[in-house]
């Protein structure tokens, strides 16, 4: 395949593209690590201190676009209803 002599424009967007795409990657990490956190909490108590900061985060990664709206909706009641079913006391 030939080499396209490419404007400053297109070179500028793939630099800027390749920035997001690692930024992103790093806050669907924080994410994810913080949902695993709350899912090896070991009492109600400390999963409940932990969750206002887990859904925070849930609400931050629908704004920054990393997950869809009603995902995090998801995400969030499943989180509740896992603290309210597995954890006693």
């Amino acid at each position: 395949m030939a080499i396209k002599k490419r404007s400053k424009s297109v070179i500028k967007n793939i630099r800027k593209a390749k920035r997001r795409y690692i930024a992103n990657l790093a806050k669907k990490k924080k994410l994810k690590t913080a949902l695993k956190k709350m899912k090896k909490a070991k009492s109600k108590a400390e999963a409940m201190k932990l969750y206002p900061k887990v859904e925070s985060l849930i609400d931050k990664s629908v704004q920054d676009g990393i997950v869809r709206k009603k995902t995090a909706g998801r995400y969030k009641s499943r989180l509740l209803k896992f603290v309210d079913t597995q954890l006693k006391g």
